[in-house]
């Protein structure tokens, strides 16, 4: 341990980053920039091969700064696995998916130990970073690392650091979040809280890994039911007739007890639509059920359907049918200003509309192109002509670039999911929760 310790702290150590997408990339120009030598490892060829060009596929990380660490020889990228015995901390940022039956599937972090057991060396520290169930690094990461005959805790140490990665947040990131670790036993903590000092602000050590896990989910947990809340509530508002997004700002102004969630098509991204299952499935083990928490993501994910329904009706009120409409849909991406499809709800809304006949098109300036279960879709220019000639636009994805008074000038009518026009005061938005 006291070699690496000492590694760490001159940072001579090399950092291994398995993985290079949202969470992998920002944390290896992270590393790098702190003065590590760092290298990465994934198995698209295409992203190593921008890597080591300086050429960044992620908003979160610009062009610049990875071609100016690439200038200092700090970062590398490949696909070869077998180097994962080079490096002396690995940290593990692969995807953490869900099955068709809503199952969490740990097949990329199984498969990605199974690689560092084949390679594992004394004395290396593996950290996992990616999203997951309590229980996880102990439970599934261990026994696979130990298949090399190393001792986890003596040999070699083993840490969850759970990724608090906000794509397109220009105030958070990685060295002004508080970095969370959890070793298997007190030198691996040591090690990792070591390791994270270098490039966050903050480190807090918890007692365990399950813990560290426990506490990811419950983050994106908390989230996904005050949004369910919100979600349900919009709903009622509309039967009343009262705005909701006006109970929202009525309720902002108080200075304790509350704080403001929106209403929406529905969540995406990578965690907030997963976690709530993530748990869920490892409540099951205990004979406990989180029907709370179950509640939530049922109601989130039937935002889609429902927004499908207000605008069959918004139509009906202007004589036109949803069938043969057509649909302009603003945004593709799960959240504003960024290039992120991850589970976004506009992708669900656009094939539900499709499968009520509706003709629709969409435009969002981070992405070119969507694949959906009936083909893939391409981005159309925002024009007078494309606004105009709509049956309805939607905004589902509320980016800053669009300029939502001249859309509101030209569209027959406009469904705010987003609440993003609620200052303007033309006859033909419709807005969700209103």
């Amino acid at each position: 341990m006291r070699n690496l310790e000492e590694k760490l702290r001159n940072k001579s150590a090399r950092v291994g980053i398995v993985g290079l997408g949202y969470v992998g990339l920002p944390l290896a120009l992270a590393f790098s920039e702190a003065g590590f030598k760092v290298l990465g490892f994934d198995i698209q060829q295409k992203r190593v091969n921008l890597v080591n060009q300086g050429r960044s596929y992620i908003a979160d990380v610009s062009s610049d700064r990875l071609s100016a660490i690439r200038v200092k020889k700090l970062l590398e990228a490949t696909t070869d696995q077998s180097k994962l015995g080079e490096v002396d901390v690995i940290c593990i940022c692969v995807p953490t998916p869900l099955t068709k039956t809503k199952d969490p599937d740990l097949s990329y972090v199984i498969r990605e130990s199974e690689k560092i057991s084949q390679h594992l060396q004394p004395e290396q520290l593996v950290v996992l970073e990616s999203t997951t169930y309590p229980g996880t690094t102990k439970e599934v990461i261990l026994p696979i690392l130990e298949r090399s005959r190393l001792k986890g805790g003596s040999d070699f140490h083993l840490a969850y650091s759970p990724e608090r990665v906000d794509p397109g947040n220009e105030k958070y990131g990685i060295r002004n979040t508080p970095k969370l670790v959890g070793g298997i036993d007190s030198q691996s903590a040591k090690l990792a809280e070591l390791l994270y000092r270098q490039i966050a602000e903050a480190v807090v050590s918890v007692s365990c890994p399950e813990v560290a896990e426990m506490t990811k989910v419950f983050e994106n947990v908390f989230r996904s039911v005050n949004i369910a809340l919100v979600n349900e509530l919009a709903q009622l508002c509309e039967k009343m007739g009262i705005s909701v997004w006006e109970v929202i700002d009525a309720a902002s102004t108080k200075s304790f007890g509350y704080m403001p969630f929106y209403p929406g098509p529905g969540i995406g991204g990578h965690c907030i639509p997963l976690d709530p299952y993530y748990l869920a499935n490892k409540a099951r083990e205990y004979d406990f059920h989180t029907r709370f928490i179950e509640l939530a993501a049922e109601i989130n994910e039937q935002m889609p359907r429902h927004i499908t329904s207000r605008i069959m009706e918004s139509l009906n009120t202007q004589g036109r049918s949803l069938n043969g409409a057509k649909v302009l849909v603003l945004g593709a991406a799960y959240k504003k200003d960024v290039e992120d499809l991850r589970e976004s709800p506009s992708l669900r809304l656009i094939e539900l509309l499709q499968e009520k006949g509706a003709k629709v098109s969409y435009n969002d300036p981070y992405i070119s192109k969507i694949q959906l279960s009936e083909g893939t879709l391409t981005s159309v220019e925002l024009t007078e002509e494309s606004l105009s000639s709509a049956d309805c636009v939607v905004i589902a994805t509320d980016h800053s670039i669009y300029d939502l008074e001249q859309i509101a000038a030209r569209a027959k009518l406009v469904f705010d999911t987003r609440g993003a026009t609620k200052g303007l005061k033309h006859d033909n938005i419709v807005r969700l929760g209103e």
